[in-house]
């Protein structure tokens, strides 16, 4: 089979793994009285990002290589997530207990967050066997995994599941079925034969060094900030579009009763923004790639709390459109800047550095703090089966302001070398 083709399966399934529940959680944790807990699920995947993605990143370079670490870890993902959404399932709304829940989910995304990292390692590396360019071929191949992410929370969608733990069932089956897909990939070595090395070099923490060099260390912090913003509207947007249906003017309308599929067109963007990486990185270089993520994230929170479904529903659709530019323009262009900036050796460490800073502390810190300005701002209405109701306009502009304060910030801050191509140094 094609590389190409084995690759965008892979990245299928990746994303369709995650795509089944996260937009979509959060509906389902208000709906079994959990809506005050909704930012401790989310940051569940930061926490565990801040050591797993760097741990397994680790064990990928030097024990284990790194497709079958990618296998392992979705084998056990994949059942506790199972596990979870069973448990879901026989008990009744209100007799789900937050501690199980969330107990069984935690294990599940502690192995199913490094996987991100290893998912574009066992890319590059394949890429690279085979004499392609990573910055120039991932990239279309990374769009499948969008694809994937549309296509699962569509189904989740269509069948009527936003709301329930039926979700996590879908999630985990993915996730096995990916474990065993995993086990036709290519071998990728690891350096465990290699020559004798220090202590440092054989942990693997030789990535960490990284932070010497102002230019990264700088980089690394200000994803780390951006990372804050990653999960925002993962975790909120549903609960936040859901929470219309309390008012008579909205609650007939398609986007209050298909939240997700509102929600999906900013998967749709996605898949066309992450054509445009390659160009953008060589035309205007990492620091303005990056600025425009940021800046883009203040209009993607900012057209949320101008909007409304009806007459207001442009305002939402151009936020989806916003944010696939959001997102790949720092997700996707901050990992293969790091690739293009480290050693061959330490690619699945590096990755997984990059996943602590951003899908870890950064995503933990605004997660946490999202929730927070969430209950300070709105609350559950018995009235309404537990939709967060209240002034959530402000609670999205708080958002856009943070997101504008760090992009200022970072124009000023971080200096790029890059030389436009057509340019020249004394140009």
């Amino acid at each position: 089979m094609n590389t190409k083709v084995r690759l965008s399966i892979m990245n299928f399934l990746q994303f369709a793994v995650w795509g089944s529940y996260l937009t979509s959680m959060g509906s389902y944790l208000v709906q079994v009285g959990l809506g005050n807990h909704i930012g401790i699920f989310y940051a569940m995947q930061g926490i565990v990002s801040i050591f797993m993605p760097a741990l397994t990143g680790i064990i990928a370079d030097r024990w284990i290589p790194a497709q079958r670490m990618q296998g392992l870890c979705h084998t056990i993902a994949g059942l506790f997530m199972l596990t979870a959404g069973y448990y879901g399932m026989g008990n009744a709304p209100e007799g789900v207990a937050f501690g199980i829940l969330l107990s069984l989910y935690a294990v599940s995304v502690a192995f199913y967050m490094p996987t991100l990292s290893l998912t574009n390692s066992v890319s590059y590396y394949i890429l690279d066997s085979v004499g392609m360019d990573a910055v120039k071929t991932y990239p279309p191949i990374r769009i499948f995994g969008t694809i994937g992410f549309i296509c699962s929370m569509l189904a989740v969608d269509a069948l009527g599941l936003q709301s329930s733990s039926l979700q996590f069932c879908i999630s985990g089956g993915l996730s096995i079925l990916l474990a065993l897909y995993t086990l036709t990939l290519p071998h990728c070595p690891t350096n465990s034969s290699s020559q004798k090395k220090s202590l440092a070099e054989a942990l693997g923490l030789r990535a960490f060094a990284l932070f010497r060099r102002r230019k990264m260390a700088i980089f690394f912090l200000f994803s780390t900030m951006l990372g804050v913003s990653l999960q925002i509207t993962n975790g909120f947007a549903n609960p936040f579009i859901t929470s219309f249906k309390a008012l008579p003017e909205y609650a007939s309308t398609f986007g209050v009763n298909h939240a997700n599929a509102l929600i999906s067109i900013s998967q749709c963007s996605e898949t066309l923004c992450i054509l445009l990486i390659p160009f953008c990185l060589k035309r205007f270089g990492i620091k303005k790639v990056m600025l425009i993520a940021m800046f883009a994230w203040v209009l993607r929170f900012g057209l949320f709390g101008l909007g409304n479904p009806g007459n207001g529903v442009w305002m939402f659709i151009l936020s989806m459109i916003v944010y696939g530019v959001a997102f790949d323009f720092f997700n996707v262009s901050g990992s293969l800047f790091v690739d293009k900036e480290t050693h061959n050796e330490l690619r699945s460490s590096a990755q997984g550095l990059f996943m602590m800073m951003t899908n870890g502390i950064g995503a933990t810190i605004g997660t946490l703090g999202a929730q927070w300005v969430v209950n300070r701002f709105t609350y559950p209405s018995p009235d309404y089966g537990g939709l967060l109701l209240g002034d959530w306009d402000t609670v999205w502009f708080i958002f856009a302001t943070y997101a504008l304060i760090v992009g200022v910030t970072f124009a000023i801050v971080f200096k790029d070398d890059h030389t436009p191509k057509g340019t020249t140094e004394n140009a």
